[in-house]
Protein backbone atom coordinates (compact mmCIF):
# COMPACT_ATOMS: atom_id res chain seq x y z
CA UNK A 1 0.00 0.00 0.00
CA UNK A 2 3.03 2.28 -0.17
CA UNK A 3 2.01 3.66 -3.56
CA UNK A 4 -1.48 4.40 -2.28
CA UNK A 5 -0.09 6.16 0.79
CA UNK A 6 2.25 8.34 -1.29
CA UNK A 7 -0.52 9.32 -3.68
CA UNK A 8 -2.84 10.08 -0.77
CA UNK A 9 -0.25 12.35 0.84
CA UNK A 10 0.26 14.13 -2.49
CA UNK A 11 -3.51 14.70 -2.80
CA UNK A 12 -3.71 16.14 0.72
CA UNK A 13 -0.74 18.47 0.16
CA UNK A 14 -2.30 19.67 -3.09
CA UNK A 15 -5.37 20.75 -1.14
CA UNK A 16 -3.56 23.55 0.68
CA UNK A 17 -2.88 25.83 -2.34
CA UNK A 18 -6.22 24.82 -3.83
CA UNK A 19 -8.19 25.90 -0.76
CA UNK A 20 -6.16 29.11 -0.48
CA UNK A 21 -6.87 29.77 -4.15
CA UNK A 22 -10.60 29.25 -3.63
CA UNK A 23 -10.58 31.64 -0.68
CA UNK A 24 -8.61 34.20 -2.71
CA UNK A 25 -11.05 33.95 -5.61
CA UNK A 26 -14.07 34.45 -3.36
CA UNK A 27 -12.34 37.33 -1.56
CA UNK A 28 -11.48 39.13 -4.81
CA UNK A 29 -14.93 38.62 -6.31
CA UNK A 30 -16.57 40.13 -3.24
CA UNK A 31 -14.39 43.23 -3.63
CA UNK A 32 -16.37 44.06 -6.78
CA UNK A 33 -19.65 43.97 -4.89
CA UNK A 34 -21.57 47.25 -5.24
CA UNK A 35 -22.59 46.98 -1.58
CA UNK A 36 -20.66 49.24 0.78
CA UNK A 37 -20.13 47.25 3.97
CA UNK A 38 -19.98 50.39 6.09
CA UNK A 39 -23.27 51.73 4.68
CA UNK A 40 -24.93 48.31 5.09
CA UNK A 41 -23.80 48.11 8.71
CA UNK A 42 -24.62 51.69 9.76
CA UNK A 43 -27.31 52.65 7.26
CA UNK A 44 -30.20 52.38 9.73
CA UNK A 45 -28.67 55.06 11.97
CA UNK A 46 -28.15 57.66 9.21
CA UNK A 47 -24.37 57.83 9.77
CA UNK A 48 -22.22 60.79 8.87
CA UNK A 49 -19.29 60.48 6.48
CA UNK A 50 -16.91 60.60 9.46
CA UNK A 51 -18.69 57.66 11.10
CA UNK A 52 -18.51 55.66 7.89
CA UNK A 53 -14.77 56.36 7.57
CA UNK A 54 -14.23 55.41 11.21
CA UNK A 55 -16.08 52.12 10.68
CA UNK A 56 -13.90 51.34 7.65
CA UNK A 57 -10.72 52.06 9.62
CA UNK A 58 -11.84 50.01 12.63
CA UNK A 59 -12.66 47.01 10.44
CA UNK A 60 -9.61 47.16 8.20
CA UNK A 61 -11.57 48.09 5.07
CA UNK A 62 -9.05 50.80 4.18
CA UNK A 63 -6.04 48.45 4.38
CA UNK A 64 -4.34 47.30 1.15
CA UNK A 65 -6.03 44.27 -0.41
CA UNK A 66 -3.11 41.86 0.26
CA UNK A 67 -3.22 42.78 3.95
CA UNK A 68 -7.00 42.38 4.04
CA UNK A 69 -6.63 38.93 2.48
CA UNK A 70 -4.03 37.86 5.03
CA UNK A 71 -6.27 39.04 7.87
CA UNK A 72 -9.23 37.28 6.28
CA UNK A 73 -7.39 33.95 6.01
CA UNK A 74 -6.02 34.34 9.54
CA UNK A 75 -9.52 34.76 10.93
CA UNK A 76 -10.79 31.79 8.87
CA UNK A 77 -8.05 29.58 10.31
CA UNK A 78 -9.39 30.45 13.76
CA UNK A 79 -12.96 29.65 12.74
CA UNK A 80 -13.96 33.31 12.48
CA UNK A 81 -16.05 33.96 9.35
CA UNK A 82 -16.82 37.51 10.42
CA UNK A 83 -20.01 39.10 11.68
CA UNK A 84 -23.20 39.72 9.76
CA UNK A 85 -23.75 43.43 9.16
CA UNK A 86 -27.52 42.84 9.18
CA UNK A 87 -28.17 40.56 12.17
CA UNK A 88 -24.92 41.33 14.06
CA UNK A 89 -24.53 37.58 14.63
CA UNK A 90 -21.32 35.61 13.91
CA UNK A 91 -21.46 34.13 10.43
CA UNK A 92 -19.99 30.90 11.76
CA UNK A 93 -23.01 30.47 14.01
CA UNK A 94 -25.37 30.83 11.04
CA UNK A 95 -23.31 28.33 9.02
CA UNK A 96 -23.36 25.84 11.91
CA UNK A 97 -27.17 26.07 11.94
CA UNK A 98 -27.73 25.89 8.17
CA UNK A 99 -25.00 23.46 7.09
CA UNK A 100 -26.48 20.27 8.66
CA UNK A 101 -29.67 20.62 6.61
CA UNK A 102 -27.73 21.08 3.37
CA UNK A 103 -25.58 18.05 4.22
CA UNK A 104 -28.70 15.99 4.94
CA UNK A 105 -30.27 16.99 1.65
CA UNK A 106 -27.08 16.33 -0.32
CA UNK A 107 -26.42 12.94 1.28
CA UNK A 108 -30.03 11.82 0.79
CA UNK A 109 -29.94 12.98 -2.84
CA UNK A 110 -26.60 11.22 -3.38
CA UNK A 111 -27.94 7.99 -1.87
CA UNK A 112 -30.97 8.05 -4.18
CA UNK A 113 -28.80 8.88 -7.21
CA UNK A 114 -26.26 6.12 -6.53
CA UNK A 115 -28.86 3.41 -5.90
CA UNK A 116 -30.94 4.39 -8.94
CA UNK A 117 -27.87 4.80 -11.17
CA UNK A 118 -26.45 1.46 -10.08
CA UNK A 119 -29.67 -0.49 -10.61
CA UNK A 120 -30.50 1.13 -13.96
CA UNK A 121 -26.91 1.09 -15.23
CA UNK A 122 -26.37 -2.60 -14.47
CA UNK A 123 -29.78 -3.53 -15.87
CA UNK A 124 -29.12 -1.58 -19.05
CA UNK A 125 -25.73 -3.27 -19.56
CA UNK A 126 -27.04 -6.79 -18.92
CA UNK A 127 -29.90 -6.27 -21.41
CA UNK A 128 -27.72 -4.46 -23.93
CA UNK A 129 -29.51 -3.45 -27.14
CA UNK A 130 -32.77 -5.03 -25.96
CA UNK A 131 -35.93 -3.20 -24.99
CA UNK A 132 -34.99 -2.63 -21.28
CA UNK A 133 -31.73 -1.07 -22.42
CA UNK A 134 -33.45 1.10 -25.03
CA UNK A 135 -36.08 2.26 -22.53
CA UNK A 136 -33.51 3.12 -19.84
CA UNK A 137 -31.36 5.01 -22.35
CA UNK A 138 -34.34 7.14 -23.44
CA UNK A 139 -35.30 7.86 -19.82
CA UNK A 140 -31.74 8.76 -18.80
CA UNK A 141 -31.34 11.01 -21.85
CA UNK A 142 -34.40 12.95 -20.69
CA UNK A 143 -33.06 12.96 -17.12
CA UNK A 144 -29.70 14.43 -18.18
CA UNK A 145 -31.45 17.20 -20.11
CA UNK A 146 -33.93 18.08 -17.33
CA UNK A 147 -32.73 20.67 -14.78
CA UNK A 148 -33.35 19.99 -11.12
CA UNK A 149 -35.63 23.00 -10.58
CA UNK A 150 -37.92 21.89 -13.45
CA UNK A 151 -38.15 18.40 -11.97
CA UNK A 152 -38.96 19.99 -8.61
CA UNK A 153 -41.85 21.94 -10.12
CA UNK A 154 -43.29 18.78 -11.71
CA UNK A 155 -42.95 16.77 -8.50
CA UNK A 156 -44.63 19.49 -6.44
CA UNK A 157 -47.51 19.75 -8.89
CA UNK A 158 -47.96 15.98 -9.08
CA UNK A 159 -47.12 14.52 -5.67
CA UNK A 160 -47.59 17.51 -3.35
CA UNK A 161 -50.42 19.62 -4.80
CA UNK A 162 -52.14 16.92 -6.84
CA UNK A 163 -51.86 13.80 -4.64
CA UNK A 164 -51.11 15.48 -1.32
CA UNK A 165 -48.49 12.86 -0.46
CA UNK A 166 -45.75 15.33 0.48
CA UNK A 167 -45.59 18.91 1.79
CA UNK A 168 -44.92 21.67 -0.71
CA UNK A 169 -42.41 23.38 1.59
CA UNK A 170 -40.99 23.45 5.09
CA UNK A 171 -38.58 21.35 7.12
CA UNK A 172 -38.99 18.99 10.08
CA UNK A 173 -35.95 18.14 12.19
CA UNK A 174 -35.17 14.41 12.55
CA UNK A 175 -34.96 15.00 16.29
CA UNK A 176 -38.64 15.96 16.30
CA UNK A 177 -39.92 13.30 13.90
CA UNK A 178 -37.92 11.00 11.63
CA UNK A 179 -40.97 10.36 9.47
CA UNK A 180 -41.68 14.07 9.20
CA UNK A 181 -38.01 14.73 8.35
CA UNK A 182 -38.02 12.11 5.60
CA UNK A 183 -41.34 13.41 4.30
CA UNK A 184 -40.07 17.00 4.13
CA UNK A 185 -36.84 16.10 2.29
CA UNK A 186 -38.10 13.42 -0.10
CA UNK A 187 -39.20 15.70 -2.95
CA UNK A 188 -36.16 18.03 -2.70
CA UNK A 189 -33.80 15.03 -2.61
CA UNK A 190 -35.47 13.36 -5.60
CA UNK A 191 -35.34 16.64 -7.53
CA UNK A 192 -31.60 16.84 -6.93
CA UNK A 193 -30.97 13.14 -7.47
CA UNK A 194 -32.69 12.44 -10.79
CA UNK A 195 -30.28 14.34 -13.12
CA UNK A 196 -27.29 12.84 -11.28
CA UNK A 197 -28.84 9.36 -11.37
CA UNK A 198 -29.32 9.70 -15.14
CA UNK A 199 -25.67 10.67 -15.62
CA UNK A 200 -24.42 7.85 -13.39
CA UNK A 201 -26.63 5.34 -15.20
CA UNK A 202 -25.03 6.16 -18.55
CA UNK A 203 -21.51 6.05 -17.10
CA UNK A 204 -22.09 2.74 -15.27
CA UNK A 205 -23.69 1.19 -18.36
CA UNK A 206 -20.70 2.12 -20.54
CA UNK A 207 -18.23 0.81 -17.98
CA UNK A 208 -20.19 -2.41 -17.49
CA UNK A 209 -20.41 -3.06 -21.24
CA UNK A 210 -16.64 -2.64 -21.56
CA UNK A 211 -16.04 -5.14 -18.76
CA UNK A 212 -18.56 -7.66 -20.09
CA UNK A 213 -16.71 -7.73 -23.43
CA UNK A 214 -13.36 -8.65 -21.87
CA UNK A 215 -11.77 -12.08 -22.19
CA UNK A 216 -11.84 -12.95 -18.48
CA UNK A 217 -15.64 -12.73 -18.47
CA UNK A 218 -15.95 -15.17 -21.36
CA UNK A 219 -13.43 -17.47 -19.67
CA UNK A 220 -15.33 -17.39 -16.38
CA UNK A 221 -18.62 -18.11 -18.11
CA UNK A 222 -17.02 -20.90 -20.13
CA UNK A 223 -15.70 -22.41 -16.92
CA UNK A 224 -19.23 -22.80 -15.62
CA UNK A 225 -19.35 -19.97 -13.10
CA UNK A 226 -22.90 -18.70 -12.52
CA UNK A 227 -23.61 -15.31 -14.17
CA UNK A 228 -24.51 -13.81 -10.78
CA UNK A 229 -21.04 -14.66 -9.45
CA UNK A 230 -19.26 -13.38 -12.55
CA UNK A 231 -21.16 -10.10 -12.61
CA UNK A 232 -21.30 -9.50 -8.86
CA UNK A 233 -17.80 -10.55 -7.88
CA UNK A 234 -15.74 -9.43 -10.87
CA UNK A 235 -17.51 -7.34 -13.50
CA UNK A 236 -19.36 -4.99 -11.18
CA UNK A 237 -16.38 -4.39 -8.91
CA UNK A 238 -14.10 -3.52 -11.84
CA UNK A 239 -16.76 -1.52 -13.67
CA UNK A 240 -17.41 0.78 -10.70
CA UNK A 241 -13.83 2.09 -10.57
CA UNK A 242 -14.30 4.53 -13.46
CA UNK A 243 -17.70 5.88 -12.30
CA UNK A 244 -16.13 6.45 -8.89
CA UNK A 245 -13.73 9.00 -10.38
CA UNK A 246 -16.58 11.25 -11.55
CA UNK A 247 -18.70 10.83 -8.44
CA UNK A 248 -17.01 13.78 -6.74
CA UNK A 249 -18.07 16.12 -9.55
CA UNK A 250 -21.63 14.86 -9.25
CA UNK A 251 -21.59 15.61 -5.51
CA UNK A 252 -20.51 19.12 -6.44
CA UNK A 253 -23.56 19.34 -8.69
CA UNK A 254 -25.74 18.28 -5.76
CA UNK A 255 -24.22 20.95 -3.52
CA UNK A 256 -24.75 23.62 -6.18
CA UNK A 257 -28.26 22.44 -6.96
CA UNK A 258 -29.17 22.51 -3.27
CA UNK A 259 -28.93 26.32 -3.38
CA UNK A 260 -31.89 26.52 -5.77
CA UNK A 261 -33.84 23.57 -4.41
CA UNK A 262 -33.69 24.81 -0.81
CA UNK A 263 -35.14 28.12 -1.92
CA UNK A 264 -37.95 26.45 -3.86
CA UNK A 265 -38.95 24.27 -0.90
CA UNK A 266 -38.31 26.94 1.78
CA UNK A 267 -35.64 24.83 3.50
CA UNK A 268 -33.50 26.87 5.92
CA UNK A 269 -30.19 25.51 4.66
CA UNK A 270 -27.06 27.06 3.17
CA UNK A 271 -28.72 27.84 -0.15
CA UNK A 272 -31.68 29.80 1.12
CA UNK A 273 -29.51 31.67 3.64
CA UNK A 274 -26.96 32.54 0.96
CA UNK A 275 -29.58 33.89 -1.45
CA UNK A 276 -31.11 35.95 1.35
CA UNK A 277 -27.64 37.29 2.24
CA UNK A 278 -27.13 38.35 -1.39
CA UNK A 279 -30.46 40.20 -1.34
CA UNK A 280 -29.52 41.93 1.94
CA UNK A 281 -26.03 42.84 0.73
CA UNK A 282 -24.54 40.91 3.68
CA UNK A 283 -21.00 40.45 2.31
CA UNK A 284 -19.65 38.52 5.31
CA UNK A 285 -22.42 35.93 5.08
CA UNK A 286 -22.04 35.51 1.34
CA UNK A 287 -18.29 34.98 1.70
CA UNK A 288 -18.76 32.50 4.53
CA UNK A 289 -21.41 30.45 2.71
CA UNK A 290 -19.54 30.35 -0.61
CA UNK A 291 -16.24 29.38 1.01
CA UNK A 292 -17.92 26.66 3.08
CA UNK A 293 -19.59 25.13 0.02
CA UNK A 294 -16.40 25.38 -2.06
CA UNK A 295 -14.23 23.80 0.64
CA UNK A 296 -16.86 21.10 1.10
CA UNK A 297 -16.68 20.36 -2.62
CA UNK A 298 -12.89 20.07 -2.42
CA UNK A 299 -13.06 17.73 0.59
CA UNK A 300 -15.66 15.52 -1.10
CA UNK A 301 -13.38 15.16 -4.11
CA UNK A 302 -10.53 14.20 -1.76
CA UNK A 303 -12.69 11.48 -0.21
CA UNK A 304 -13.61 10.19 -3.67
CA UNK A 305 -9.92 10.16 -4.63
CA UNK A 306 -9.15 8.12 -1.52
CA UNK A 307 -11.91 5.64 -2.35
CA UNK A 308 -10.56 5.36 -5.89
CA UNK A 309 -7.04 4.69 -4.65
CA UNK A 310 -8.34 1.99 -2.31
CA UNK A 311 -10.62 0.39 -4.91
CA UNK A 312 -8.16 0.39 -7.80
CA UNK A 313 -6.48 -3.05 -7.87
CA UNK A 314 -3.71 -1.79 -10.18
CA UNK A 315 -2.47 0.57 -7.47
CA UNK A 316 -2.59 -2.16 -4.85
CA UNK A 317 -0.62 -4.49 -7.13
CA UNK A 318 2.14 -1.89 -7.53
CA UNK A 319 2.79 -1.93 -3.82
Amino acid sequence: MAVVARMLIARILALVPLVLGVILFVFLVMQFSPVDTAVAALGDSNPTQEQLEQFRRDNGLLDPLPLQYVHFVWHLLHGDFGTSVITREPVGQTIATALPLTVQLTVLGLLIAVVAGLVLGVTSALFRDRWPDQLIRIVTLAGVAAPAFWIAVLLVQWLAVGEGLFPTSGYVSPADSFGGWLNSLTLPAISLALPVAAQLTRIIRTSMVEELDKDYVRTARGGGLPPVVVVGRNVLRNALINPLTVLGLRVGYLLGGAVVIETMFALPGMGQNMIQAVKDGDTAKVQGFVITIAVGFVLVNLIVDVLYLIANPRLRSRS
